[in-house]
């Protein structure tokens, strides 16, 4: 499964490359965009929300979350005045690490506001893992489908870049499989998540205070 991003394959592109990419494929006639999302820690750049979680401030880093209610409300609704679908599969482990808390709580939002999200157990793709863990995956409809590179601090480097059609049809219908198998968001949120205290400092890791404008769905 995904075996087209072994092995280094695809065109790599630097950040910059990558976020002007996706843009035009993004404003183009696409009708659905996917991600798949195995890294269980990142650095968040440009999310002043991720800076007060890694400044150790959870209150201060679940209000700017929902300080961004209304751009995110507007985002997903031209989204789907286009028709555009948006499906995420995010995979866990358990016990959750800090970061992944913090991320839940922003996919909340998205979710209440259109994003299809769901949530697998990476004990369930355990098989799919012998030979290293999935890739971190972004397809755009038809067009184009990414697999996001990260430094050695865990922040967005760029992506490798993908147009085979074959290889996109052949990744989507293996996303679906996966997602399918995926918990829908808010039944896990609830279960895993909202009786959760705030990760302690010593458990938040250091911000990295750049801020960048950030594309939307593009973890910097």
């Amino acid at each position: 499964m995904f075996e087209c991003f072994r092995d280094g394959a695809g065109e790599v592109l630097k950040r910059s490359d990558y976020l002007n990419d996706f843009g035009q494929f993004y404003e183009s006639d696409i009708t659905f965009l996917a991600k798949i999302e195995r890294g269980q820690t990142f650095k968040e750049q440009g999310s002043p929300s991720w800076d007060a979680f890694a400044a150790g401030d959870w209150a201060a880093a679940l209000r700017l979350i929902e300080a961004e209610r209304d751009s995110v409300a507007a985002y997903f609704q031209d989204a789907a005045s286009r028709g555009l679908v948006f499906r995420r599969l995010r995979i866990v482990e358990l016990p959750l690490t800090p970061y992944l808390q913090w991320e839940m709580n922003s996919f909340r939002l998205r979710s209440e506001l259109g994003e299809e999200i769901r949530v697998l157990d990476a004990r369930e793709i355990a098989d799919l893992e012998r030979d290293g863990p999935l890739p971190e995956i972004v397809v755009l409809g038809n067009s184009v489908m990414y697999t996001v590179i990260y430094d050695e601090e865990l922040k967005g480097a760029g992506a490798r870049r993908f147009t085979d059609p074959e290889q996109i049809a052949t990744t989507v219908t293996e996303f679906e499989s996966l997602y399918r198998k995926g918990e829908e968001f808010s039944e896990f949120f609830e279960r895993e998540i909202a009786s959760l205290g705030p990760p302690t400092a010593a458990d938040t890791p250091a911000s990295t205070q750049q801020h960048e404008e950030r594309a939307p769905w593009i973890r910097s």
